[in-house]
């Protein structure tokens, strides 16, 4: 089981959950992060860094976030790796509370 980011991190793209993960199975996007889920030791650390709570344990992803499984697994091979603290996106705060954002990713 592993740790998928929903899509609740595009356009905010926080980056705290990063410098939690002891494995550096993080990977950056235009407007996100993902987790690689071949990487991923389950660890559950990332989870609680995260401000937005974006990341749910495969099991307990909502319905709604079943296609993030995917989008976490593609990008995790095409999105450079990112181990260290950076800023999140400009706008942030703005994005926090939207949900369903999926039509706004950028890849």
């Amino acid at each position: 089981m592993a740790y998928i980011v929903s899509d609740q991190c595009i356009n905010c793209k926080y980056t705290d959950c990063v410098e939690a993960c002891p494995v550096d199975c993080f990977h950056e996007g235009p407007n996100m992060v993902i987790i690689n889920p071949e990487e991923c030791i389950d660890c559950n650390l990332c989870v609680s860094e995260c401000p937005i709570n974006a990341i749910y344990s495969e099991e307990d992803l909502p319905e709604n976030q079943q296609h993030m499984k995917e989008i976490n697994a593609k990008y995790a091979d095409i999105w450079p790796l990112i181990d260290q603290k950076k800023d999140p996106m400009p706008d942030a705060e703005k994005w926090e509370t939207i949900t369903n954002k999926i039509d706004n990713l950028e890849e």
